[in-house]
């Protein structure tokens, strides 16, 4: 399921990327942050599937 984690916030990540440029290409502060944000959680997501895969991992 770690796994899962990893693809999704990846996923998410790119989707901020993607939003944080549009905005900036049409001039939205808002959907600019909101593109940061999703970076964020992103990467937040992606890490925790990370730190699961090692704890299983170190657990096996």
């Amino acid at each position: 399921m770690a796994e899962k984690e990893q693809v999704t916030g990846g996923a998410k990540e790119l989707g901020g990327k993607i939003k944080e440029g549009a905005g900036k290409l049409v001039g939205n502060e808002r959907l600019q942050a909101e593109g940061k944000m999703d970076q964020v959680e992103g990467k937040t997501e992606k890490n925790y599937g990370k730190v699961k895969d090692a704890v299983k991992d170190q657990l096996n």
